[in-house]
């Protein structure tokens, strides 16, 4: 039996974020069953994204741009030629691929029925867990204070800890919680994180906030988001009757953590290969080579970068003058 040897493919992983390996990540573990990948130094695509010092290191390259981000930005299609993001995008080189995607097998979360709801409850020795370090999200942290006006709520983060030091391993941590604070940096259509999918893998009811469309892919009946209550305060009655009542938490754990309990389409691992093959087999005339049409289109932004330069310039001359 012969094999179909698999095309070459000169692709380069650009500005990721510490960590990451270029050799072996969520992408190439999906594209080197069907292409030979070589990551050259002049490659024909890359895959950029724009976080930490090297969030610019993408301009270096005049090939092919593949766009991807996790975080809560869209994309410039002044500088790339195609788009995974986590929005609901409708631009034709677009495909919604949120941050969730790249932290668990989507089959994981496909339960099997009937669920033995209780024996999976059973044994969690925490009320709530809570792992968080960016302390910028108000949302996040009132409703910690909120919540733990009740019962005491584990952090196990660098944010509000309170067990002693931070956990070494987070979903250990979670597995032992019958409830988890999941709550995103921020909200934004479409904006779902690996935040609500590590408590579920390891059997915590998620208390959620972030994405209001998190119903599209997530059956909102098997955890707690805060998008279906009128308040925090309403989301803290919601945890706690569900504390309160062993049938209503039963209930909670015997539903699906995915709608209809299927791996939905932007966690389709053959759907994501197959919008990779139209990439690098649909002739794109890569943005990075019509620099002199992305100078026209940037004209428009002039009046108001002008305009920002004058209002610095008179700030300065003000503080000089008051320093006179």
């Amino acid at each position: 039996m012969t094999t179909t040897p698999r095309p070459p493919l000169r692709l380069r992983f650009v500005g990721f974020w510490d960590g990451f390996d270029p050799a072996d990540n969520f992408f190439t573990r999906l594209l080197a069953p069907h292409w030979l990948i070589d990551q050259d130094s002049e490659p024909d695509f890359i895959v950029y994204t724009t976080v930490g010092s090297r969030r610019k290191d993408y301009l270096q390259y005049d090939c092919t741009r593949i766009f991807f981000t996790g975080e809560n930005v869209g994309a410039d299609w002044l500088n790339c030629d195609w788009a995974f993001t986590f929005r609901y995008d409708t631009h034709p080189r677009h495909s919604r691929l949120p941050l969730w995607v790249l932290y668990a097998d989507p089959h994981q979360l496909v339960k099997p029925l009937p669920v033995d709801s209780a024996a999976t409850l059973a044994g969690k020795s925490r009320f709530c867990g809570f792992v968080v370090s960016n302390p910028l999200c108000r949302t996040r942290n009132d409703f910690f204070r909120r919540l733990s006006r009740y019962k005491r709520v584990d952090s196990g983060g660098k944010l509000f800890n309170n067990i002693g030091g931070r956990v070494a391993n987070k979903r250990t941590f979670l597995s032992e919680c019958r409830f988890t604070i999941a709550f995103e940096n921020e909200s934004a259509p479409g904006y779902t994180t690996e935040k609500v999918v590590e408590p579920m893998l390891v059997g915590s009811i998620p208390i959620y906030w972030g994405d209001p469309l998190v119903g599209r892919d997530f059956d909102t009946r098997s955890f707690l988001s805060a998008h279906d209550s009128q308040s925090l305060d309403d989301l803290v009655e919601r945890v706690v009757a569900i504390d309160r009542d062993p049938a209503l938490a039963a209930q909670l754990r015997a539903t699906p953590w995915l709608r209809g309990n299927r791996v939905p389409e932007c966690a389709d691992a053959a759907l994501i290969v197959t919008q990779f093959g139209r990439i690098f087999t649909q002739p794109v005339h890569p943005v990075a080579r019509r620099r002199g049409a992305v100078r026209l289109l940037r004209l428009h932004r002039l009046p108001a970068a002008l305009a920002s330069l004058g209002h610095r310039l008179k700030r300065q001359s003000r503080k000089l003058t008051n320093n006179a």
